[in-house]
């Protein structure tokens, strides 16, 4: 049977005609990455967000990552088989922990999880840096605590019992060629978050963020890096990829140690580019810089110029 709800979120978000079976199957399979033991499905809402529906494949349970829209996770999760069980809530902004009191109403004692200092809506667990959960048989979640876009923004660190084929959902921390703004921390703790806390993951750590921002994220990149051809490699895949109507999500840990100027601000060459010397500093110019371009090219700001948020 084909996923009737997948089929209609591919045709509506890229208006496309889906002529046969094998060009859905395709599609499909772009949305979804399974393993022997875990499953992810993308959920797009609203205009740009993705929630995600992860799956013990053992055991048919399932968490969902900040479910905006709790009536189409629940119909993804329907159509998959699935039970829900627990809510990952990356951060409290509206976009993201939104649906929070609405799934624990159309899902009688699911548990919601979320920051201990970040004040999220719907939370009945609060968690700390290094907490330990798990779902299913086969799925273990690591709290990280990855502060600066908000000061309690946790990312969840996904792997099999034996450490095998690791996740991380970042929210609005990390994203492909990216990074959040820093709206309620500063640039020390960014670099911590992204430079620290999770570069030390392991490279092929598979990156599930908050936002389809990719395209724009390495037109960005671009002007930091023009030099830089794993850039502009991969702003032509992920071209493609919206032009088709299809995520460019998830990426990894190593490549966005390759294509992500927030986590290369440790280089010199980085560094120079922007007229800094250190790598927080670096990173502070970039998310200035990123956050007054409109698509021209590099163009050094006065620091003491007001930020656009």
């Amino acid at each position: 049977m084909l996923n009737k709800y997948a089929h209609y979120q591919l045709s509506r978000r890229s208006n496309l005609i889906l002529p046969d079976k094998q060009t859905f199957i395709i599609l499909l399979r772009s949305l979804v990455r399974t393993t022997l033991k875990m499953k992810v499905i993308h959920i797009p809402c609203l205009e740009d967000n993705y929630s995600y529906l992860v799956i013990d494949e053992k055991t048919k349970q399932g968490a969902v990552v900040d479910p905006v829209e709790p009536e189409k996770v629940i119909a993804v999760a329907k159509e998959n088989g699935v039970e829900l069980k627990i809510v990952l809530t990356t951060h409290h902004h509206w976009d993201h922990a939104g649906g929070n009191e609405k799934i624990k109403e159309l899902v009688p004692g699911i548990k919601v999880y979320g920051g201990s200092v970040d004040n999220v809506k719907g939370c009945t667990n609060k968690v700390e840096n290094g907490d330990k959960l798990s779902l299913g048989a086969d799925i273990n979640i690591l709290s990280l605590h990855t502060p600066c876009h908000t000061k309690g923004h946790i990312s969840y660190y996904l792997t099999g019992k034996e450490e095998e084929d690791p996740a991380v959902f970042t929210g609005d921390t990390l994203f492909v060629a990216g990074c959040g703004k820093f709206f309620e921390g500063t640039a020390e703790q960014m670099y911590q978050s992204l430079c620290v806390t999770l570069a030390s993951l392991p490279k092929p750590t598979r990156v599930y963020c908050g936002h389809e921002y990719t395209v724009k994220n390495l037109q960005f990149a671009q002007t930091v890096e023009p030099e830089n051809a794993k850039i502009s490699q991969k702003l032509s895949w992920a071209q493609q990829q919206r032009q088709s109507g299809l995520p460019t999500i998830p990426s990894s840990i190593g490549e966005e140690l390759e294509i992500n100027p927030f986590m290369r601000a440790d280089l010199s060459e980085v560094q120079e580019k922007v007229g800094c010397k250190s790598p927080v500093e670096a990173l502070r110019k970039i998310r200035e810089l990123k956050d007054n371009w409109r698509g021209q090219a590099l163009v050094m700001l006065n620091m003491s110029e007001k930020r656009s948020y």
